[in-house]
């Protein structure tokens, strides 16, 4: 290897995450009404093998060469048949790490109302949709709820070798849930988190 080798791999590199398991995005659909701006969201098929049931926005894995933006397109035309030009791409999100060693792009949008009328879910994936406003999501904020991660560390790690006692101290982590409460469906977890950013970030929280 020399230095035009570095040069040549990482002079267009764009970052990720190191060994990431997978690369993700959702779009998140704003839709505007007469009486104000909805978040529109999905209900997961019960055939799914994963997540069964949950609320969701559209999206999915990213596809090789794929930008967050083009996989969040493509997953919203193939779960609800909303095409990109009834979709107008307001900015990006903050992107989230999954504990599955994975990244999740979120990517914000205003659907035009028309398009909710020629939905076209595919069944395969989505057992319904629905609207929730704005407004009601800032006034009731999530109920936020912990759990704590323990380290498990492998009984053969060479403490030795590192020049670090057997007694070390391993951080342990935590997790947040946020559920929001009063919906037609449950929201929580991964969406509720994408959700309760999007607003607090709009409140200038």
């Amino acid at each position: 290897m020399n230095i035009q080798d570095f040069r040549n791999q990482f002079g267009s590199h764009r970052p990720t995450l190191q060994e990431a398991k997978g690369l993700y995005a959702v779009l998140v659909p704003l839709v505007e009404k007469e009486d104000g701006l909805y978040l529109l969201y999905e209900v997961r098929s019960a055939g799914l093998r994963h997540h069964t049931g949950e609320v969701c926005f559209p999206g999915g894995r990213m596809e090789d060469g794929e930008s967050p933006v083009d996989c969040a397109l493509r997953e919203t035309y193939e779960e609800l048949g909303i095409s990109s030009e009834a979709i107008e791409i307001l900015g990006q999100l903050d992107f989230i790490y999954l504990r599955s060693e994975g990244l999740m792009f979120p990517v914000l949008a205003r659907i035009e109302e028309s398009a909710l009328d020629t939905i076209k879910r595919s069944e395969a994936e989505v057992a319904d949709t629905f609207l929730v406003p704005l407004r009601y999501l800032q006034a009731h904020p999530p109920t936020r709820y912990h759990y704590a991660l323990h380290p498990q560390v492998d009984d053969a790690f060479p403490y030795d070798e590192v020049q670090t006692p057997p007694n070390y101290t391993w951080l342990p982590g935590q997790m947040d849930i946020p559920v929001y409460h009063g919906l037609p469906y449950p929201l929580w977890g991964l969406t509720a988190r994408i959700t309760d950013w999007l607003i607090r970030s709009m409140d200038g929280q």
